[in-house]
């Protein structure tokens, strides 16, 4: 679905007492919730715009929101 919010708290509602622990006591988890969502918010923006840009650079955006999910996700499941 295109404009999906894919924000931490949306992806991980069951751990949001952990993201928000994280945050305030991690700084660089805080600095890395704050890019994953801002990249999130970027493609979103993108997306309900009809992707003013091309194909692969709309690819190594989502790409690069899955590998940060995916490192934000392993540092909370060790929290």
């Amino acid at each position: 679905m295109l404009g999906e919010d894919h924000s931490l708290a949306k992806e991980f509602p069951d751990l949001l007492d952990t993201i928000t622990s994280l945050v305030k006591r991690d700084e660089a988890f805080a600095k890395d919730t704050k890019r994953y969502n801002a990249l999130d918010k970027e493609i979103r923006v993108l997306e309900l715009n009809g992707a003013p840009i091309d194909d692969e650079a709309m690819h190594q955006l989502k790409h690069d929101r899955s590998v940060l999910k995916d490192s934000l996700y392993q540092r909370l499941k060790k929290a």
